[in-house]
């Protein structure tokens, strides 16, 4: 299952609890890993170094014969190519060009051979790859078509945009990468960006892509219900779900190769609704981002 929508907008959250679940297993960002772990030596979600980590030894052994026989910029070469929001309206043409379909072939065999290796190493019928973005979920449709299930996650493009301006620490980072605090946009930038993620995610609904869309504050309403939809969707038994009638929840480490910060969390967890945007987001960004996000927006109840 693929996790889509702009970041800031509660998916790592999701994303763990699905993972708490029986057959499942939450990889994390994997769009991220072919630098950030192949290259950059980052934490896995489990504590230890990627290189070091005996999951994802096992599993590059079974997907690669040894992540020494990636190139990572050969993928990195490829995803310059292919994903990126300017190839979307080729990628979602009903005859996308030879080229480009060529590309995005090769492409994600690379996630391909991944996803399989991680379902025979960690023996889950329901592998999870929270990317997010949404010109990778667009490459995996040629790939997989109807058998690939989408999650798309949105929340209020307003408190998205005042996460986005927040500076946050990412604890993962090597010393020596210039990575050290997650990215930052601003007000407009992330409204640009948040109407364009969520427009193709829902053009990829609109095109028969099997999709399930949560919204953010529904989820912190009633965390316990939305989780059940969410494992029925998925094909996961909905029985004994990680939650609690008031949103508790207590998490094992996961083997989640990037993403928030909250992915490297363990223990007692509760969902709550984050509304604090409502009294810090500047009343010019707030203007900006509800005129710019309109026609989007409503659409999603917004």
């Amino acid at each position: 299952m693929f996790v889509g929508g702009i970041g800031r907008s509660g998916s790592t959250l999701i994303e763990r609890l699905l993972g708490e679940l029986p057959g499942v297993c939450s990889m994390g960002e994997v769009v991220h890993m072919w630098r950030r772990s192949l290259v950059d030596d980052e934490v896995c979600g489990c504590g230890a170094p990627f290189a070091r980590c005996p999951f994802w030894a096992e599993v590059g052994r079974e997907a690669f014969g040894g992540w020494g026989r990636v190139d990572p910029a050969r993928v990195l070469e490829l995803k310059a190519a292919v994903d990126r929001t300017r190839f979307v309206p080729g990628l979602l043409a009903d005859d996308p060009p030879p080229d480009l379909a060529a590309r995005a072939a090769r492409y994600t065999d690379f996630y391909d051979r991944l996803y399989a290796a991680v379902a025979r190493v960690s023996g889950c019928r329901t592998v999870v790859d929270s990317s997010k973005h949404a010109s990778l979920a667009a490459c995996l449709r040629l790939r997989y078509g109807a058998r690939m299930r989408l999650l798309h996650i949105v929340r209020d493009p307003r408190a998205v945009a005042h996460a986005w301006g927040k500076r946050v620490p990412r604890p993962d980072a090597r010393p020596s990468s210039p990575e050290q605090f997650m990215a930052r946009y601003s007000p407009t930038r992330a409204a640009v960006q948040w109407v364009a993620q969520n427009g193709v995610l829902a053009a990829l609904e609109r095109g028969g892509l099997p999709t399930l869309r949560v919204r953010y504050e529904d989820f912190a309403a009633d965390p316990l219900g939305e989780l059940r939809g969410i494992a029925e969707f998925a094909g996961c038994a909905a029985d004994g779900l990680p939650l609690g009638a008031d949103g508790s929840a207590e998490l094992s480490p996961a083997h989640t190769v990037s993403g928030n910060p909250m992915r490297l969390r363990t223990g007692p967890v509760r969902v709550r609704a984050d509304v604090t945007w409502r009294s810090q987001l500047a009343a010019p960004a707030r203007v900006a981002v509800s005129a710019l996000t309109l026609p989007v927006r409503w659409r999603f109840g917004y």
